[in-house]
């Protein structure tokens, strides 16, 4: 019996502004519990809200960004539910008529070019944060994130494995990003992710049973997750036990490696949906649309492209280096300043990366000097060695690397006249190695290099040595 996977995701997204959607209240992550609330973000009686601006534009850039049909007049509504960290018993959301309907995504797994298609975006406040204390019978309750502005994207379950479902949100995750709609910390719950998936038998229309997953916060965990439960649901229809399934949510316990129950969901929750009697429908200017649309940067898809065609990198190369817009950036500010586009993106990768991660720090060295460092190294000025030296001193330093060289001395000889005394000091110190070199041992040119770069403290010219030692060889052995 052959099964196949269907999955549609639900994406929140907080979006990128400095007050929340219906207050003044700061967004910033990471103050002491409650100290971003007001009265408005707290549901106090007498309270009314008040419409960012700022949200509408940034959800309209997504829209665009993804693909979708900006609907010109949409609203809000009130979805009622009670739930501590939901202070007014109800959250302010759209229903009937969200701001964004349609769209797709196109994504590639293995090779294979794919289309996921999304239902909407909507607007909404997030909710607040409870934390349960272990071991304890209290929870508490942070309310710093209630009105942070989201928007929810509903995908269709276009997907059919956990593999493209993955695909689909860092494709997703990459676009929000390079319009900064979001800054996407999935750690910091600003980009989190539920899944839906259900398995039926190939040739099958009809959907089965769903299960909705929750509480994963990045893609190795989503990944895991899904498979997981993909496994789980097949080995219920094999054995003959898919009544087993139930529509419920679930949460995905790392530790375990398995989906867990939370809650029953055998009927749909009516939340009593109500137009929000505080907000005026948001009409939409044509114009607005038309020049938010304008003005949206170069999308990672066409910059992948672009990369490939222009620079000529292999596309693990580029993956990476599109996969961070600042990383993306930064790679062609280095390759203006006219150096070879790989040499660029290998000491980006290598190198930089590396500091990256060691310094926590975004982009330590300065593009200008990066490359004036690559030409240097090219130019036969330092050796790659030196270079590495170098890069070390930019990162903890301000310095350009031209005083760095100066200070350190790390100047390369490539002056043929002192490289060669240096090699005819050699040459007069091991006989043994030239008598070897005579008799066709290819190990002797080597050990001459390695003696030679030791004497010039590993200044000399690698290229012009060689070249030198070898022409001297063959005069003494003639």
């Amino acid at each position: 019996m052959a099964f196949e996977t269907i999955i549609g995701l639900e994406i929140h997204v907080e979006l990128n502004t400095k007050s929340k959607i219906f207050c003044s209240c700061s967004t910033e992550f990471g103050k002491s519990p409650n100290e971003n609330t007001c009265p408005i973000c707290t549901g106090l009686p007498g309270t009314l809200p008040l419409l960012n601006e700022e949200v509408v534009n940034l959800a309209i850039k997504a829209g665009k960004a993804l693909n979708c049909e900006i609907n010109r007049v949409n609203k809000f509504d009130r979805k009622n539910y009670f739930y501590p960290d939901l202070p007014k018993a109800y959250q302010i959301s759209q229903f009937d008529l969200p701001i964004c309907i349609k769209g797709y995504i196109d994504i590639q797994v293995d090779g294979v070019d794919q289309r996921i298609h999304l239902t909407r975006i909507h607007l909404e406040e997030d909710a607040g944060k409870l934390i349960h204390l272990e071991e304890q019978p209290i929870t508490l309750v942070d309310y710093n994130r209630t009105g942070v502005p989201l928007i929810e994207i509903v995908s269709e379950p276009d997907m059919r494995s956990p593999k493209e479902a993955v695909a689909f949100l860092k494709e997703l995750k990459g676009i929000l990003e390079y319009i900064e709609v979001s800054d996407c910390k999935m750690e910091q719950g600003s980009l989190r992710c539920d899944a839906n998936i259900s398995i039926r038998e190939v040739g099958q229309e009809k959907l089965n049973t769903k299960v909705e997953i929750k509480n994963m916060n990045s893609f190795r965990e989503i990944l895991r997750a899904l498979q997981k439960e993909e496994k789980r649901q097949i080995e219920l229809y094999t054995y003959g036990e898919g009544h087993k399934i139930k529509q419920e949510t679930r949460k995905w316990d790392s530790g375990k490696g398995r989906t867990v129950p939370m809650r029953s969901k055998e009927d749909d929750h009516d939340y009593r949906y109500f137009p929000e009697p505080d907000l005026i429908p948001v009409w939409i200017e044509e114009e607005k649309i038309e020049k938010i649309k304008g003005n949206l940067p170069e999308l990672p898809r066409l910059k992948k492209e672009r990369f490939l065609k222009e620079y000529k990198l292999t596309e693990k190369e580029i993956e990476i280096l599109v996969g961070q817009k600042s990383l993306a950036n930064y790679f062609e500010e280095v390759v203006s300043f006219e150096v070879n586009p790989k040499d660029a993106a290998n000491w980006i990768l290598v190198d930089l990366l590396r500091a990256l991660k060691e310094e926590k720090e975004m982009i330590p060295v300065k593009s200008k000097d990066l490359a004036d460092l690559i030409k240097m190294i090219d130019e036969g000025k330092i050796s790659r060695t030196a270079g590495k030296e170098v890069f070390k001193e930019l990162i903890m330093t301000d310095q350009t690397p031209e005083r760095i060289i100066k200070e350190k001395g790390l100047s390369q000889i490539s002056g043929t006249d002192e490289i060669e005394k240096i090699i005819m000091e050699i040459l007069d110190k091991n006989p043994q190695a030239i008598e070897d070199f005579r008799n066709g041992k290819g190990k002797a040119i080597g050990f001459l290099m390695g003696q030679t770069m030791k004497a010039s403290k590993g200044k000399a010219n690698p290229k012009v040595a060689k070249e030198i030692l070898e022409n001297k060889l063959k005069e003494i052995i003639r």
